[in-house]
């Protein structure tokens, strides 16, 4: 489906509500994105609320730029993964652990229950899940600073 196959709007409710070339309207639409890390641009679901894939998107920069605002602001209201830039302290070696870390979104403190928490993606991603189970990203193993990858060395 391309993108000239659908027009995508917000209701009165702030709701995205999907309209196909064939005139079926589906309210209450939720993207979803296939790889939020290794790809955030490609492959995005358009989906309904019971689950059933109704568009798929190929490329969000291939959308008109109205439209790709509307998916990438919902994908941002839905997505909540915040990167850790420096990791400030750690209470200690052994878990559970409260790290004291500065993230994109400001200064805050996890709970690192086991080393099992810290999942190795491809391409030196890792993401460190805390006790609340919010999810954090380290996008690049390597931009860390040196004190926080001593720290980080420890648990890896």
């Amino acid at each position: 489906m391309t993108p000239a196959d659908f027009k995508l709007a917000r209701n009165g409710l702030g709701r995205l509500v999907l309209a196909l070339a064939d005139g079926e309207i589906h309210e209450d639409v939720v993207p979803v994105r296939a790889f939020p890390i290794a790809a955030p641009t490609e492959g995005v679901a358009l989906m309904s609320m019971d689950g059933h894939e109704l568009v798929w998107i190929e490329r969000l920069d291939a959308l008109p730029a109205e439209t790709r605002e509307l998916v990438e602001a919902a994908l941002a209201g839905r997505e909540f993964m915040p990167e850790i830039l420096r990791i400030d302290q750690v209470s200690t070696f052994a878990t559970p652990s409260t790290w004291q870390v500065t993230t994109d979104r400001g200064e805050t403190r996890l709970i690192l229950r086991g080393e099992e928490d810290i999942r190795r993606l491809p391409g030196g991603v890792l993401l460190v899940a805390d006790s609340h189970g919010v999810q954090f990203l380290i996008r690049d193993l390597t931009k860390l600073d040196r004190h926080s990858r001593k720290l980080l060395d420890r648990f890896l």
